[in-house]
């Protein structure tokens, strides 16, 4: 994938939709000032660049001088922004809780303070509707400003409700603020190192949550409040592979926009994620039966003018659903038909490159070597596991480690033994240092090593052999990454019995449904 630039006027010009373009004119030519003009000049000259490339912007533009282009960028990124807040404000909670803000403010400058007092009322209203509590809180600032400095006649009782409905929003906020930073610190966690690899890694994350949980936090009331709780408690249980608290927790923060209808269009990245975890949760516990209509729903909503109108919502939505949909196809033993979406899902992770965080690239192209390993397409799984481990970042070991343990028995399908050699002795001390030894990858890296003396008609009774050994682990919820992440089970299975991965989870799925 290539680097786009990362200069930040150019990024937002490219992001820029028709009629966002067509109002940023609209709005420039307003006032027709010789600056602006040359900022209708730049930024024509941006929107047609490919790529953004100075020395060529400059030399197409005579108009633009190099001394003058620095300015001039930083007006059109000003100008940019101002115009779409303006063209947003009436989508956006925030911006028009602003903008009551900026107009007390005027008022109050202007003198004018019981017309301010009136505008900071309506802001009132409008936080406690949308649960907005640090808006609350300025709001509250503001107004003991005013009823302080200058005599308004609304101080009868007043004192004593402004100072009762500070202290309730300073808790309330204390409050939300400790839980979302642990929710926030359990995700780093997750981010940095995966999910639990052993006991010292299990205590340790115990030990964090039950420290920073605060007191009564299972009894909180509130929006923001329950959201962050259980998000925390979802991080919390993902992390420890308990993949049924982790699906009830992930249900729940689902449920809370259907307590808090208001929410759905205040906090809409909030929701979405929530349906992620929750169609993760279902692909963790092996529910295609329930990953399935959770899809469909979620494409509904994802089709909602709330979504299709802000650019953040509908890739967040694109990757969700395409994670969820290449998950479904990993349960249901269909890896061919899930290769169909890789053609559009490239073009779109290009598409969408200069916005997307490189662990969700990672786990992107992780997922789609699974699928060509589960085709015994190895060549293609080995050109997809080379983009993780050459992509040198210090995010998800264990997806390093994995990607690694996959391309080599990649390699070994293959049979490539030349390279089998230096990979079994470069991956084990790989996944040593990262700690990411398990006993079932202690199990795999034994076979590999001692297949090499193996014959052809010895090769069957080993891998059933090794399947026994294998087995005893399923149970060891310190053991489920070897499960989760490659499905070793179905791949020593797929050995047993000559066939591609994917047909073996294919039968297994038939039979799961003919019991249900």
């Amino acid at each position: 994938m290539p680097n786009r630039s990362a200069d930040s006027v150019f990024l937002l010009v490219k992001s820029l939709e028709k009629s966002e373009k067509r109002n940023f004119k609209l709005y420039v030519k307003r006032n027709s000032a010789t600056a602006n003009l040359k900022v209708i000049q730049l930024f024509d000259a941006l929107e047609k660049m490919e790529n953004y490339d100075e020395a060529l912007l400059l030399r197409k533009n005579k108009a633009l001088k190099k001394a003058q282009l620095s300015n001039l960028k930083a007006h059109l990124y000003k100008l940019l922004l101002s115009s779409l807040r303006l063209l947003r404000h009436e989508d956006n909670i925030t911006l028009q809780l602003n903008e009551l803000m900026d107009f007390a403010r005027v008022l109050y400058n202007k003198g004018l303070y019981l017309q301010s007092l009136r505008q900071l009322e309506k802001a009132r209203e409008m936080a406690l509707a949308h649960q907005q509590v640090t808006y609350q809180q300025q709001i509250l600032f503001f107004e003991k400003k005013i009823e302080s400095l200058y005599i308004t006649r609304s101080m009868q009782d007043r004192a004593d409700a402004l100072t009762t409905e500070s202290e309730a929003v300073h808790e309330k906020l204390s409050l939300i603020s400790r839980l979302s930073d642990l929710s926030l610190q359990l995700y780093s966690w997750y981010i940095r190192n995966g999910v639990a690899r052993n006991r010292n890694d299990a205590t340790e994350v115990k030990t964090f949550f039950d420290t920073h949980l605060p007191a009564g936090a299972v009894r909180v009331r509130g929006f923001y409040e329950q959201l962050y709780l259980y998000q925390s408690y979802c991080w919390y249980a993902f992390i420890r592979q308990d993949f049924l608290q982790y699906y009830r927790y992930a249900q729940k923060w689902v449920d809370l926009f259907t307590e808090y209808p208001a929410m759905l269009e205040v906090e809409t990245a909030h929701y979405i994620k929530g349906m992620h975890n929750l169609m993760g949760a279902h692909f963790d516990l092996q529910k295609a039966a329930r990953l399935a209509p959770a899809i469909d729903a979620f494409e509904q909503f994802a089709r909602r003018k709330v979504v299709q109108q802000n650019d953040n919502y509908r890739i967040l939505c694109f990757q969700y659903l395409s994670m969820a949909k290449i998950n479904l196809h990993f349960l249901e033993g269909t890896f061919t038909e899930g290769l169909r979406l890789v053609p559009h899902l490239e073009e779109q992770l290009e598409q969408y490159e200069p916005y997307l965080d490189r662990h969700r690239v990672l786990v992107f192209y992780y997922k789609i070597a699974c699928l060509y390993f589960g085709t015994g397409r190895n060549e293609k799984a080995i050109h997809y596991l080379n983009k993780i481990i050459h992509w040198k970042m210090d995010l998800r070991t264990d997806l390093q480690c994995y990607a690694r343990l996959l391309h080599l028995i990649a390699h070994y399908e293959l049979g490539n033994y030349d390279l089998l050699e230096y990979l079994i002795k470069s991956v084990y001390r790989y996944m040593a240092k990262m700690e990411n030894l398990s006993a079932v990858e202690e199990e795999m890296f034994r076979f590999l090593r001692q297949s090499f003396s193996v014959s052809p008609q010895e090769l069957k009774p080993a891998f059933r052999q090794l399947l026994q050994r294998i087995r005893r682990y399923e149970g060891n919820r310190f053991e489920t990454r070897a499960f989760v992440y490659l499905d070793i089970i179905s791949w020593l299975e797929s050995k047993i019995s000559d066939v591609d991965v994917q047909a073996v989870i294919r039968e297994k799925y038939e039979r799961k449904k003919e019991k249900t």
